[in-house]
C-alpha cells in the first residue's frame, strides 16, 4: 500500500506537507504509512483517495468492478445480482464489504426492507444509492456516509439510471459501532 500512494503522490506533484495540510494527516502518520512502518486505517484511506482524486480500488492496486470482468456473484437471496466482496477474512466482531449494485435501466421499487442484530457504517464509493431506513428515504451519492442501528428496518437500491453503485459496509453483528480516533478537520493549528 504505501509504494502505490507514494506513487499517487507523486505523480500529482505533491509532497507529504501538502498532503498533510490538505488532509489534516500529519505528516509522521503520512511518512510511516508510505515506508510501510504504519497501517493506514480506512478513514485515512478514504481521504487519501479524495485527496489524490482517486479510488480506493487504484490506491490498494485492484481493478475496478466494472473492468473486473465476469464475477461470482454472492446473492443475498433469491434474485439478487449484486456482488459482494469480502475485505476481511474472520469471522465475529467489525467485518467489511465492498459491494456492487449494478446498473438499471428504470427507477427501482422501493427496496425490501429487513432488521436484525447489529450495527452498519455505509460508505458510497461510486453512483447513488437509494437508502430505505424505517420510513425514510436517502439518497447517498459518492463520499457520504449512513450509520445506523440494523434493527432498524433498512434495505438498499441502485437508485436510479446512470451507471452501478458502489460501496462499502463494515458490520458489527453485537452492534459494535466505529470509533473514529482523528482529530476534527479544521480544527487547530495548520
Amino acid at each position: 500500500m504505501g509504494p502505490r500512494l507514494r506513487t499517487a503522490r507523486e505523480q500529482r506533484g505533491t509532497t507529504l506537507t501538502d498532503v498533510s495540510r490538505a488532509t489534516g494527516i500529519s505528516l509522521s502518520t503520512l511518512s510511516r504509512i508510505e515506508t510501510g512502518r504504519r497501517k493506514p486505517t480506512l478513514e485515512v484511506l478514504l481521504q487519501l483517495a479524495k485527496a489524490y482524486g482517486i479510488s480506493l480500488d487504484e490506491l490498494a492496486g485492484t481493478v475496478p468492478a466494472a473492468a473486473a470482468g465476469p464475477r461470482i456473484p454472492m446473492p443475498q437471496r433469491p434474485g439478487d445480482d449484486k456482488v459482494v466482496l469480502p475485505l476481511t477474512r474472520y469471522v465475529g466482531g467489525l467485518h467489511a464489504h465492498k459491494h456492487v449494485l449494478p446498473a438499471v435501466d428504470a427507477p427501482p421499487a422501493r427496496p425490501r426492507q429487513v432488521s436484525h442484530d447489529g450495527y452498519e457504517w455505509l460508505c458510497v464509493l461510486y453512483g447513488r444509492l437509494w437508502l430505505a431506513l424505517g420510513e425514510q428515504d436517502l439518497v447517498l451519492s459518492a463520499g457520504e456516509v449512513a450509520e445506523f442501528d440494523t434493527r432498524t428496518a433498512h434495505g438498499v437500491a441502485n437508485a436510479g439510471p446512470g451507471g452501478p453503485v458502489e460501496y462499502l459496509i463494515m458490520f458489527g453483528p453485537q452492534g459494535e459501532r466505529l470509533r473514529p480516533r482523528t482529530p476534527a478537520l479544521g480544527r487547530g493549528a495548520r
